[in-house]
């Protein structure tokens, strides 16, 4: 071990990943959210997110134009939500199959185009982080509040799209709780006979929150590719995406919770990093499986399982009882 590496600055390292790696975790578990809060599970979002990472960074290697990336990876994902609530609200099929179809395809699809219209890795220059300097415009020029010990050298000094994801959380509870479109939302997860008696159109809320749990994804794919990592390569995900679902689990359906499950699971992914950066006398797949057993863990507590939507994975029959 280096022995420059002090336990606070390896607290310091571990905290500062820990926020920067919650980003996509946080796009596609809260829309993720919606979708769920709504009696829709879409088992999908791997391949939403796989999709989104590759068309957000193929217009970004076209372009150079980071916005458009973003998005393009969007309106990907949301046409994938889009189709994932028409097999499932429409057509009625099983969730948890259809949702692994689009993952699927997700998989083929983003390899396939990978492969025709690049051939190898390549990269990027994404969202460049922000230091919030006090004059001049980098780290260089002039006094930054991300050099600030501890404090600014955790929370500060990352991009755009960091910061946006963790905005998302009050926003996302906002909706949820304050808004009548969330009081529907929530009506029809719930009882969906209850919330059509009373006017309130049950595909219309599950077409519109799957296809934005979409969107979420396919921006939460393209943050990794042009944001954390600034590359894409084949099947980069690695079962983010129904990591993101467990979260909605272990979230209890809320915003907030979902920001806890993020955080425990972006820290436990970071401090995994570090392990092998730091040459610890732990083999490597172990450090790497640290997540995935986590994700077991968590899914095998009950977690409030009180707050689950009543109506979640069973298709809105009118007249059902």
């Amino acid at each position: 071990m280096n022995e420059e590496l002090t336990i606070l600055a390896i607290i310091i390292g571990v905290a500062h990943s820990g926020i920067r790696l919650a980003t996509p975790y946080l796009y596609a578990a809260i829309g993720e959210t919606f979708a769920q809060r709504s009696g829709v599970l879409n088992l999908g979002v791997e391949g939403m997110m796989l999709m989104g990472a590759f068309s957000g960074f193929y217009a970004v290697f076209i372009t150079g134009n980071l916005l458009l990336g973003i998005l393009v990876a969007a309106l990907v994902g949301a046409l994938m939500g889009l189709g994932m609530a028409f097999v499932s609200v429409t057509l009625k099929a099983e969730q948890g199959i259809s949702g692994i179809g689009f993952y699927m395809f997700g998989l083929g699809a983003s390899s396939l185009l990978f492969k025709v219209l690049m051939g190898t890795v390549e990269g990027v220059n994404g969202f460049p982080a922000l230091h919030f300097c006090l004059s001049g415009t980098g780290p260089d020029s002039g006094f930054c509040l991300s050099e600030v010990p501890v404090l600014g050298e955790i929370f500060l000094g990352h991009n755009i799209l960091v910061y946006i994801a963790f905005l998302l959380v009050p926003v996302a509870w906002w909706v949820l709780n304050k808004t009548v479109w969330g009081l529907n939302i929530r009506a029809v997860g719930q009882n969906p006979q209850a919330a059509d008696t009373l006017g309130v159109s049950v595909s219309r809320i599950r077409y519109a929150t799957v296809t934005f749990g979409g969107l979420m994804a396919g921006i939460a794919g393209a943050s990794l590719s042009i944001s954390l990592l600034n590359i894409f390569q084949e099947g980069m995900t690695n079962g983010l995406g129904f990591i993101a679902v467990a979260l909605v689990y272990f979230g209890s359906w809320t915003p907030v919770g979902v920001l806890g499950g993020a955080m425990l699971f972006s820290l436990i992914n970071a401090l995994q990093l570090w392990v092998q950066v730091l040459g610890l006398n732990i083999p490597s797949d172990v450090a790497v499986m640290m997540p995935y057993l986590l994700t077991i863990v968590v899914l095998a507590f009950p977690f409030k399982r009180s707050l689950k939507p009543d109506a979640l994975t069973r298709p809105f029959e009118r007249g059902e009882s």
